[in-house]
């Protein structure tokens, strides 16, 4: 029986190759000369840390476009708000990866009223959708890509 994979995921390679894109444009730029700006990365947790408000705002920009470059679709991204500390302004930007609950839930829902002649499961971090034939498989892929989601989708695993 045919079957598929939706997952989201982010790769950590490309996450790192976007992180290192960014901090090498900040220290070539001539408007962040002289100043303190950097990009850091602890997992999927990144911090922008910059001098200005202004400045974390445009190295937000760049990183958003970094990923983009890197094939990481910046729907991912979840940034938090800027805080200021000592003389530095922060944010905080958490890569979602991984498919929560509600979200699986929510993916199975719209398959089952999409009335597809296939069937989803939850599987811990991901949904298995299995049918008898492939073209309703690639039907229901085509379907979730039209969906507007707060996260990324990958579909791998497919099997005939």
């Amino acid at each position: 029986m045919p079957s598929f994979d939706i997952v989201s995921e982010v790769d950590k390679h490309q996450l790192t190759n976007a992180v290192d894109q960014v901090n090498r444009t900040v220290g070539n730029r001539f408007d962040f000369k002289g100043v303190d700006a950097e990009v850091e990365m602890n997992g999927y947790e990144l911090t922008v840390r910059a001098e200005a408000d202004i400045q974390v705002t445009q190295m937000v920009d760049m990183l958003r476009s970094a990923l983009i470059k890197c094939d990481i679709d910046p729907l991912a991204m979840d940034v938090g708000e800027p805080e200021q500390s000592g003389k530095a302004v922060k944010v905080k930007i958490t890569l979602k990866n991984g498919l929560d609950k509600e979200l699986a839930k929510k993916i199975v829902k719209l398959i089952k009223d999409e009335k597809l002649k296939v069937q989803a499961s939850i599987q811990g971090d991901q949904v298995r959708v299995t049918g008898k034939k492939r073209d309703d498989l690639q039907h229901c892929i085509a379907t979730l890509r039209e969906k507007e989601l707060e996260q990324p989708l990958q579909f791998n695993n497919f099997r005939d």
